[in-house]
C-alpha cells in the first residue's frame, strides 16, 4: 500500500522461468541465489536448478512502447512479443500496437524495471515477471497481478538501524527500499522516516570535510567521537568532536582495509570495537577512547571481511558479522590481554550460508539481531546470557525497578532459592539458563541485596524495589500480551482490537492488593484481590476508562488491567500505556479497527 503496488514487495529479482512441465517456477536473485516454488506461496533454495530457457534473438518490431526496452518472444508466434522496460508491455502484431500490462495512471502496479518474463507451457495467460520489487504473477494475461513475495527470502537488508523499543519495531536500511520497519506483531515491513540515518550521513560528510579523508562511519557516546575511514584509519575525540586525533594503528598499515563499523559502549565510551574489511585484522578493540587499538583476530576467526561488530562490556562478549557468518567470542574489553580470543560460529546450518552484513544487541542485551545478505533479519536469545547472572523485569526484560508482588527474571543460570532482607523470594519457574522469581508483597526498598542459590554456589545481586513499578507484559518481539475481554482471544496484528471493546492488559509491578494475598500463590479465579494503587490507562496520550485492576486469576505475580475503549477510534496502530500512582509503564502498540 505504501508503494502503491498490487501486493507486498521484496528485493530486486533478476530472472524467472518455468520447468519444462510447468509445475515449478524458478527465480534468481540479483546475488545469484536460485529459489523455486511449486505452490506459488512457499519458496525453497535450489542448488542445481534446470537452466533457464535460451531466448531467441530479439524479434523485429515496428516500434517500441518505451524508449529503452528488452524484447522477448511471448510465444512461437513471431508477432507475439513482450517488452521489458519500466512497464511490461505486449504486442500481438509485431509492435504495431502495444498493450501495457502493468500500468495504472503512468505508474507500474508491480514495481519498476522489468527484468525477466516467463509464460507457463501449460496456460498461455499465466505470466510471471521479475523486477526491482520482486516476483509477480498474472493468471489472466496481465489484466490483474498478485505478488509472490510474502515468503520469498529476498529482503536486501544492509543495516539494522534499531531494535524493537517501546512502540517501535525493528528498523532496517534496505537496498532500493530505504528505511523499513517491521511493527511488532505484524509480518509486513513498511517504509519509515529515519532521522538517525540522516544524522549519521551528515556526520560522515562533516568529518570527511574536517579531516580531508574518506570517512565511512562515525559513532559517538558522551564526549567521545570515533570516526573510521575507507582507507583503514581511525580518528578519535574526547571533547565532543572539537579536536580529532589519529589513532595509533600500525597493524593496519598499507593493507587497504576499510573501517566498516564502530561500536562504542554507551555507559563507558572509552571501550570501543571496530569491524574491518580487507585483508585483516578484522576485529579491533580500544579500551582508552580510541588512542590505541588491539586486534582480536585469532585462528578461530576466518580471514573474511567483517561488516559489523557489537559487544557487551559487562561479560566481555563480542559479536562480529563477517562474510562467513556471525562469530561470538570473549575478551576483557577494559584491560586487554594477549590471550587469543576463541571465536565460535553462531550461524551454522540450518541457517542460510550467506554473508552477514550487520549484528546488534537490543537495549536490554537479551536479544541478538543479525542481518544476512538477501535473507533479512534473524533474532535469537543472546548467547552471552549464560555467561553471567542478571536480574531483569519479567514483563519487558528491562532494568526497571521491582515492586511488591511483581515477577523478575533471573537470566544466565537457573536458581534454586532466593532470599533478601530476611524474606524468601519464591522461585516460580526454572529453565536451562533462567528462572522466574516473585518479589514478596512485604518487600520494601529502595535497595535490596539478594542472595541466590545456584548450582555453582551462592551469588549476590542488588535490585531496586519501589511501591509500584508498572510494566505491560510483552514478548521478545515487543508484542504486548493483550486480550479481548469478551472473547478471550489475543489481540495482535491478525486479530485487532475494535472500538467500544473491553480489553485486558497483562502487567506486573502494580504493587500491593486488597485484601492481602500470600506471596507465591496463584490468584483465585473468582473475586481476585484488587490493586491498591490508583491505576490509569491512556491511548495515544488520551485517558481511557479503567474498569478494573486485579491480580490475574490463576497467575502468580501478574496483574490484569481491564480498560474500556472509546466508541469512536481511528483505525490503525495506537500507543497504549498504564500508570500506577503516577508511575508510567512501558508504552506498547495496539492495532485497532473501527
Amino acid at each position: 500500500m505504501d508503494l502503491n503496488l498490487a501486493s507486498p514487495a521484496t528485493g530486486a529479482m533478476k530472472q524467472v522461468w518455468f520447468s519444462d512441465d510447468g509445475s515449478t517456477l524458478y527465480a534468481a536473485t540479483l546475488g545469484g541465489r536460485i529459489l523455486a516454488t511449486s505452490d506459488f506461496e512457499t519458496w525453497r533454495a535450489v542448488a542445481d536448478p534446470p537452466p533457464p530457457p535460451q531466448h531467441s534473438p530479439a524479434p523485429f518490431v515496428v516500434r517500441n512502447p518505451e524508449p529503452s526496452v528488452d524484447l522477448v518472444a511471448a510465444s512461437a508466434n513471431t508477432y507475439d512479443v513482450f517488452a521489458l522496460g519500466q512497464q511490461l508491455s505486449r504486442s500481438n502484431d509485431g509492435g504495431h500496437t502495444w498493450t501495457n500490462l502493468t500500468g495504472y495512471k503512468s505508474e507500474s502496479v508491480v514495481g519498476s524495471r522489468q527484468r525477466s518474463v516467463a509464460v507457463t507451457p501449460l496456460y498461455p495467460d499465466e505470466v510471471v515477471v521479475a523486477n526491482d520489487h520482486g516476483v509477480w504473477r498474472s493468471m489472466d494475461g496481465g489484466a490483474t497481478w498478485t505478488g509472490l513475495n510474502l515468503a520469498l527470502p529476498n529482503l536486501p537488508v544492509r543495516r539494522i538501524l534499531a531494535t524493537p523499543s517501546g512502540t517501535s519495531g525493528v528498523r532496517i536500511l534496505a537496498d532500493s527500499l530505504s528505511a523499513l520497519e517491521l511493527p511488532s506483531g505484524t509480518s509486513v515491513w513498511r517504509p519509515v522516516a529515519a532521522p538517525a540515518l540522516d544524522a549519521e550521513a551528515a556526520n560522515v560528510k562533516l568529518y570527511s570535510d574536517l579531516l580531508n579523508a574518506p570517512i565511512n562511519t562515525v559513532v559517538s557516546a558522551g564526549d567521545t567521537v570515533v570516526a573510521g575511514s575507507s582507507d583503514g584509519r581511525i580518528w578519535y575525540s574526547q571533547d565532543g568532536g572539537r579536536t580529532m586525533s589519529l589513532s595509533n594503528m600500525p597493524m593496519l598499515a598499507k593493507t587497504g582495509n576499510q573501517i566498516e563499523r564502530i561500536w562504542v559502549d554507551p555507559t563507558k565510551p572509552s571501550v570501543a570495537l571496530a569491524a574491518v574489511s580487507g585483508t585483516g585484522p578484522h576485529v579491533l578493540l580500544s579500551s582508552n577512547g580510541g588512542q590505541l587499538w588491539d586486534k582480536l583476530d585469532s585462528e578461530t576467526l576466518p580471514n573474511a571481511p567483517a561488516r559489523s561488530v557489537t559487544g557487551d562490556r559487562a561479560t566481555g562478549s563480542v559479536y562480529v558479522a563477517t562474510e562467513k557468518g556471525v562469530f561470538y567470542g570473549h575478551a576483557d574489553l577494559e584491560y586487554p590481554m594477549n590471550a587469543p580470543v576463541v571465536w565460535q560460529n553462531i550461524t551454522p546450518e540450518p541457517m542460510p550460508a550467506a554473508p552477514a552484513v550487520d549484528v546488534r544487541l537490543d537495549a536490554t542485551g537479551m536479544q541478538l539481531y543479525i542481518a544476512l545478505d538477501g535473507y533479512g533479519v534473524y533474532r535469537a536469545p543472546a548467547p552471552h546470557q549464560s555467561d553471567g547472572l542478571r536480574i531483569v523485569n519479567a514483563a519487558d526484560y528491562s532494568n526497571r525497578a521491582a515492586a511488591p508482588g511483581s515477577v523478575l527474571s533471573v537470566v544466565g543460570m537457573p536458581v534454586q532459592g532466593v532470599r533478601g532482607a530476611d524474606l524468601d523470594y519464591p522461585v516460580l519457574a526454572v529453565l536451562d539458563n533462567s528462572s522466574q522469581i516473585q518479589v514478596p508483597f512485604e518487600a520494601v526498598g529502595p535497595n535490596v541485596r539478594l542472595t541466590l542459590q545456584t548450582a555453582s554456589g551462592t551469588q549476590q545481586r542488588g535490585i531496586s524495589v519501589l511501591p509500584v513499578s508498572p510494566a505491560i507484559l510483552t514478548g521478545s518481539d515487543g508484542v504486548p500480551v493483550l486480550a479481548d475481554a469478551d472473547s478471550g482471544l489475543a489481540i495482535d496484528g491478525r486479530n485487532p482490537a475494535h472500538a467500544n471493546a473491553r480489553i485486558q492488559i497483562m502487567a506486573t509491578g502494580l504493587g500491593k492488593v486488597s485484601p492481602d494475598w500470600p506471596t507465591g500463590r496463584p490468584a483465585p479465579l473468582d473475586n481476585p484481590p484488587e490493586v491498591v494503587a490508583t491505576v490509569k490507562a491512556s491511548l495515544d496520550g488520551k485517558p481511557v476508562e479503567v474498569t478494573r485492576a486485579t491480580l490475574a486469576p490463576q497467575f502468580i505475580g501478574f496483574y490484569v488491567v481491564e480498560v474500556q475503549l472509546p466508541a469512536v477510534l481511528n483505525a490503525g496502530t495506537s500507543v497504549l500505556s498504564i500508570s500506577a500512582d503516577g508511575q508510567e509503564s512501558n508504552r506498547v502498540q495496539i492495532v485497532i479497527e473501527p
